[in-house]
């Protein structure tokens, strides 16, 4: 039974230290400032949402990490749910709130999967100037904000399965 609790305990370390550096990476002031994303809730959001995307895209079909990215999916989760709380929402309002917010991560996550799994910047930036920019930003904007996807996607295939699976996403080249 202890080792059993040592092992769940060992897992959510690992699940938090890389929430922790995807966090990170997502608060990046150049997303913000060169990628136009607003420096609001919603911008964080979705600065938040590209990050989570990209090392969910990382893990794919690979069966030894398909397990950590679920934690990692019921963490993100977990966080956006705090932060609502935090933001004053109400808890007979939490649920709504956070299925609409879940319905836009997957809607996002389907617009920018085949892109960035092509290459495809141009369409990349479309669906980055569509759903993160929210319409709003620039040609140039988007396109910042594709090449940087397009980067931290070569960089996290770089990385081994024992760095992700030992909780690190340092060696990825992702600058900070």
């Amino acid at each position: 039974m202890l080792k059993r609790w040592k092992a769940l305990s060992r897992n959510r370390e690992i699940v938090d230290d890389l929430y922790a550096g995807i966090v990170e990476t997502s608060r990046r002031p150049v997303l913000f400032t060169e990628g136009g994303l607003p420096d609001t809730v919603m911008g964080r959001f979705e600065s938040l949402c590209i990050s989570v995307f990209l090392f969910l895209a990382r893990c794919g079909d690979d069966a030894a990490l398909k397990p950590l990215a679920q934690d990692l999916v019921d963490r993100f989760i977990l966080d956006v749910e705090d932060s609502i709380r935090e933001l004053g929402i109400g808890d007979v309002s939490v649920p709504k709130r956070m299925r609409k917010l879940a319905g836009m991560f997957y809607e996002r996550v389907a617009a920018y999967d085949a892109p960035l799994g092509t290459g495809d910047q141009a369409a990349l930036a479309t669906a980055l100037r569509r759903f993160a920019l929210a319409g709003a930003g620039t040609t140039e904007q988007a396109a910042h904000l594709a090449r940087d996807m397009n980067e931290r996607h070569q960089a996290y295939g770089r990385l081994s399965n024992a760095a992700i699976l030992a909780g690190r996403l340092d060696g990825a080249g992702v600058t900070l």
